[in-house]
């Protein structure tokens, strides 16, 4: 055996030791452990974005949150009492497949409707606190959402308590129609029969604020606070982008762009809505309450 293929020998036995040390036995990631972000594709820790309130801790982009995990980083622990769970959508225009969809958000969601509202406390101070979850069906309001927002708004003005809603919606519910659209106009006229009754009404905009949520509720309060990362406004930027054929102001319709345009009064991040609400509460409490 010549120099040359003894030195071939050892590389090869090099090479093939080298190899060995490299290659690994791919790991088995368990689902649920890691999620990227929207925005920046960062590559998160499931345990960290929750302790992080669901913000990317790379860009701050705000995930969205279901109904329950709002409650748990808004209201006090225990003290949230659920009101009108047992109204429930039916299918008034007979629309086809409309149950289905029902039924399966329904099981997704883990909730009976796409607002969801009760009772509760922030720093111990009582209020009527509702949510709009966009996991069911988009937070679209259709007739019991209507319902449920106008008989939170009715306790709130009864009981003389500080109203706070959170909306997440893509607008009307289409399957239900006209039926639908006169819930802009009865959340409304409840609203200003607490605002004759002099209560407050803080409203919180979430992504995204949309179509009849947007032009109606949601925009009729004392505050008007909106969460970073938000989409605001009645028609989408595609949709009104195609309808005039013009070039729209760069961050259209973002809650930032909003708050430049006088539509809120302050963007917050997630972690301190909770602290504004309650710096609200306590600047109100001698009118809402000393009166009494």
């Amino acid at each position: 055996m010549n120099f040359l293929d003894v030195h071939k020998r050892q590389l090869e036995a090099a090479t093939k030791k080298r190899m060995d040390v490299d290659i690994q036995t791919p790991v088995d990631i368990p689902e649920g452990v890691f999620v990227q972000c929207s925005n920046c594709q960062a590559a998160l820790y499931e345990k960290v974005l929750k302790k992080n309130q669901h913000l990317c801790p790379v860009c701050s982009n705000h995930f969205r949150i279901d109904a329950k995990t709002r409650l748990e980083y808004t209201v006090d622990d225990g003290s949230f009492e659920p009101l009108f769970d047992q109204l429930l959508s039916t299918n008034p225009l007979s629309m086809p497949g409309y149950e289905d969809k029902l039924i399966q958000a329904q099981k997704s969601s883990q909730i009976n409707e796409a607002f969801v509202c009760g009772r509760a406390s922030i720093v111990g101070y009582p209020c009527a606190i509702g949510i709009l979850d966009s996991h069911f069906m988009m937070g679209s309001m259709g007739s019991v959402v209507g319902e449920k927002v106008t008989r939170l708004i009715e306790l709130a003005t009864k009981e003389h308590l500080p109203l706070i809603i959170f909306s997440a919606s893509g607008g009307a519910r289409m399957q239900e129609g006209i039926l639908s659209l006169m819930q802009m106009a009865k959340t409304s006229a409840a609203l200003k029969h607490l605002d004759d009754a002099g209560g407050l009404f803080i409203s919180v905009m979430t992504h995204p604020t949309t179509g009849g949520v947007a032009a109606s509720f949601a925009s009729l309060g004392d505050y008007h606070l909106a969460e970073k990362s938000s989409l605001i406004g009645f028609a989408g930027p595609r949709v009104i982008k195609q309808t005039i054929r013009e070039e729209l102001p760069e961050g259209f319709q973002t809650s930032e762009f909003q708050l430049q345009s006088g539509q809120v009064d302050i963007v917050l991040n997630r972690q301190d809505i909770k602290k504004t609400l309650f710096q609200l509460l306590k600047f109100h409490q001698k009118v809402l309450y000393d009166s009494l």
